[in-house]
């Protein structure tokens, strides 16, 4: 029997990415997140518009696209409630949120040279779009609090042993995205570590993990 309910978050289940983007300093900043769908070679991310990426996004018109696998679920939650803007809202400090501003070195991640855009790449991760942006779509209204960007792919590095010998195509076997379900971390279907953003959020049920 179905339930009405007031769902007050609509997690259900996307993949998590780290995006790479450049601050004004020229540095790369990095931010986890799982507001991502594909349409053809066209990327739609949803960011608040307090983030320093959603910032640096209009500013440069570029970014990477670091796709994440369930084994490096550690460097995302490392990143978890960090952000790269100096001066973080008070929404986002009352959350526990803290200034980073050195992204890579927090998660223990290493940086890699991109081909086509400013932003360096997360080498760990094995697959890597780099992406112009193309539009930006206001969300919420009448005052936005976060907006739609459409990235478009213009470079795909993808690990060789995801590939499917002799074509284009990535293995959906060998690949195994790490999945953010309700501000908890999925990996193979099972709820692989325990989750800073869930408690940031508040979220009642909490990991079924207990922290090693």
């Amino acid at each position: 029997m179905h339930q009405t309910l007031d769902l007050k978050v609509l997690y259900f289940g996307t993949p998590v990415v780290i995006i790479s983007s450049r601050n004004p300093d020229g540095t790369t900043n990095l931010a986890p997140m799982s507001s991502a769908w594909w349409l053809g070679s066209t990327c739609v991310l949803g960011l608040g518009d307090s983030a320093q990426t959603a910032a640096n996004l209009r500013r440069e018109r570029e970014c990477v696209l670091n796709l994440v696998p369930s084994t490096l679920v550690d460097a995302v939650d490392r990143l978890a409630l960090t952000t790269g803007a100096p001066s973080p809202s008070p929404r986002k400090l009352a959350m526990g949120y803290r200034h980073v501003p050195d992204k890579f070195a927090a998660a223990g991640l290493s940086p890699m040279a991109s081909d086509l855009v400013r932003p360096d790449r997360v080498a760990q991760c094995p697959i890597q779009l780099e992406c112009e942006i193309s539009g930006t779509f206001p969300i919420g209204g009448p005052d936005p609090f976060a907006t739609a960007f459409t990235a478009e792919v213009r470079r795909a590095h993808v690990e060789q042993d995801l590939i499917i010998p002799g074509t284009h195509h990535v293995d959906p076997v060998a690949w195994d995205p790490l999945i953010m379900k309700f501000c908890e971390f999925f990996g193979g279907g099972d709820n692989v570590h325990p989750s800073r953003l869930a408690e940031g959020w508040q979220m009642p049920h909490g990991s079924r993990l207990t922290p090693a």
